[in-house]
């Protein structure tokens, strides 16, 4: 368990500083052109998950998300004191990935984000880039499962372009943005309702897709 609960800190860390360090980058670089720096960023954050997941899959299976935790916890695939070990280690992991990368690129360490994402139009855009990926997951696994850090990858890609919050769909990753006053930065204020949306969207998924699933196999 010690070496699962490195792998999820050192994990979510990693993705914290990928989101928040490619964000940076990218509206240094843009010119103000705020398209063309989510396309910078959405690019190193998919690109990322993929060996992230490639890395620390063998040894924590990878969430890296408490909503993915929640998920296999609903599932079984793990215990309640495992599921409450990985969740303290992702959020932990988070902030410090946050609070590093504003060190490489000579910021405040500590900040708090002023950029307000408010209103039930986003928190759909959450519940269902989670819901998604929660199918994703499940479903992949199921019939590619050495496919799965590639098909994360791709969906959180996408899903950062085709909804309107540009897809955080991880409480800890939302938890920690939060921490950022930059471009990947959301207001503490906005974040309760994201991290409900997406913890709805996660139980959604779960429901959802266990049962297409075991339809599948009932044909």
């Amino acid at each position: 368990m010690t070496r699962q609960l490195a792998a999820e800190a050192l994990g979510t860390a990693f993705l914290l500083a990928i989101i928040v360090g490619s964000g940076l980058m990218a509206d240094g670089m843009a010119g103000g052109n705020v398209a063309v720096a989510l396309i910078g960023s959405t690019i190193a954050i998919g690109a990322g998950l993929v060996v992230l997941i490639q890395m620390f899959g063998p040894v924590s299976g990878a969430h890296f998300n408490p909503a993915v935790t929640l998920a296999m916890l609903v599932k079984r695939e793990i215990g309640l004191a495992g599921a409450l070990g990985y969740i303290a280690a992702q959020l932990a992991g988070a902030a410090l990935g946050v609070w590093v990368t504003h060190l490489m690129f000579a910021r405040p360490v500590m900040q708090v984000a002023t950029t307000a994402r408010d209103g039930l139009p986003l928190a759909l855009a959450e519940f269902i880039a989670t819901f998604g990926l929660i199918g994703t997951i499940l479903c992949v696994r199921r019939h590619r499962e050495d496919f799965t850090a590639v098909a994360v990858g791709l969906y959180i890609l996408s899903a950062c372009w085709f909804t309107a919050s540009t897809s955080f769909a991880n409480p800890a990753v939302t938890l920690a943005r939060s921490l950022s006053d930059s471009f990947a930065g959301i207001a503490p204020h906005s974040t309760p309702l994201f991290i409900l949306a997406q913890l709805a969207g996660a139980l959604a998924g779960v429901w959802c897709f266990d049962w297409l699933l075991k339809e599948e196999t009932q044909q």
